[in-house]
């Protein structure tokens, strides 16, 4: 079977793409190995699919080697164009948090709405399929200009073979929903750079041992601010984190997993940016307080009574306010603002959102994202080494990245 394009992966960046470049008369081809479309588009955002956030073409919410790479796709698609999308669709949606947009309805909404897409540009469909290898053909194999690059895409089916092959089979996270190492292959088998792959977005966990006392907080949740402090340029998040029995979760860790690597140490302030050492002293001025008791009005009582459980502050936690050092109360609120603690790994891919790291950006031209050194090869989507913030960025490079990709296959 010819082709002009194939496209490997119906997910959020290979359904769009796929449309696009079908809207443009190309015959395209859209392989998936999954039985179940767009599983990653329906189980996220609780169901609800948070699919782009008000600020996601802000380039400093990414990361990677080179987050810019990501601008010109940013600024040819932007969330606008996405809500926009969205309303020739009749998807309500509403804004929960910080610009993150979700559907008022369901998910599967995004992803009818996809499919009806790839419908209407007449995008032939090739599902569930499980891809073998791509190879490149001698130039003009496949009917094209003379010259023009060709591939083989070798299934189990059989062969299909076009001009362009565009690569969107996302990440290696949450592989309930499909994931797989398929397009890091397709990449390694060209020679192409891969930037080592590693969970995002993704849970911490420590060692049992370092982890015995605080294990017994599970369930307790409190805004913090946290960086990676030994990850220069990181930005601080001031989000939720949520304690476990195995490590650290919540909003604020998934953010900062991204940055974080191991044997680094996290730096926590559970005061969320408050003042707790004026906090103490005005309540040592105005009443008979034991220290527990008004620690535990700052924080999570749990937590509170846990912080002083620690033999550092045993001799103190019993004591009244107005008997204590206003040091030693400086001293106090000084470790509860810089909590220094090191992982001992993630949750694994299991529980991650995204995988960081993949194909490097210099081996891709950021305005077709195709590959320098094979004509006619593309990669979009998570498959790239671009990861957004938790919060629908990674969304909208599935919606940036595909749009451009299918405006510029197969173009020469």
């Amino acid at each position: 079977m010819r082709f002009d394009a194939i496209v490997i992966g119906a997910g959020a960046a290979g359904m769009f793409c796929a449309a696009q470049a079908g809207r443009r008369g190309l015959r395209v081809a859209l392989l998936d190995h999954w039985p179940r479309l767009g599983e990653k588009i329906r189980i996220s955002g609780g169901g609800r699919c948070n699919f782009t956030n008000l600020q996601a073409d802000r380039i400093e919410r990414f990361a990677g080697e080179n987050p810019a790479f990501a601008r010109h796709a940013l600024r040819a698609y932007p969330p606008a164009r996405f809500i926009e999308l969205l309303g020739r669709h009749g998807i309500a949606w509403h804004e929960k948090h910080r610009g993150q947009l979700f559907c008022d309805g369901s998910s599967q909404q995004i992803i009818a709405m996809l499919r009806a897409g790839c419908d209407q540009a007449g995008v032939h469909w090739a599902r569930p399929v499980q891809v073998k290898a791509v190879e490149a053909l001698a130039p003009g194999a496949c009917g094209g200009a003379p010259g023009a690059p060709a591939f083989v895409v070798r299934t189990a089916e059989g062969e299909l073979r076009a001009q362009a092959v565009v690569v969107a089979t996302g990440g290696l996270a949450a592989p309930k929903t499909g994931a797989s190492d398929l397009g890091l292959r397709i990449a390694r088998s060209f020679g192409l750079r891969i930037v080592a792959p590693r969970p995002a977005l993704v849970p911490l966990t420590f060692d049992p041992g370092q982890w015995r006392g605080y294990a017994e907080l599970a369930g307790v949740a409190l805004p913090v601010v946290v960086r990676a402090p030994s990850a220069a340029g990181a930005p601080a998040f001031e989000e939720d984190l949520l304690f476990t029995h195995r490590g650290l979760s919540g909003p604020a860790v998934l953010q900062i997993s991204t940055f974080w690597r191991p044997g680094e140490p996290l730096a926590i302030d559970l005061a969320a940016g408050r003042d707790l050492a004026q906090a103490l002293l005005a309540a040592k001025r105005a009443g008979r307080q034991q220290l527990a008791g008004a620690l535990a009005a700052l924080l999570p009582r749990r937590l509170a009574a846990r912080w002083l459980a620690e033999a550092r502050y045993a001799a103190l936690a019993q004591r009244r306010l107005a008997e204590i050092a206003d040091r030693d109360l400086a001293a106090l609120a000084a470790v509860l603002a810089d909590w220094r603690i090191v992982p001992g790994g993630t949750e694994g891919w299991r529980k991650a959102e995204v995988m960081a790291g993949g194909v490097a950006t210099d081996e891709l031209d950021p305005r077709s994202l195709r590959a320098h050194r094979v004509p006619g090869l593309h990669f979009i989507g998570e498959v790239v080494d671009i990861t957004g913030w938790l919060g629908g960025y990674n969304f909208q490079w599935a919606w940036a990245s595909g749009f451009l990709a299918g405006q510029a296959v197969c173009s020469g």
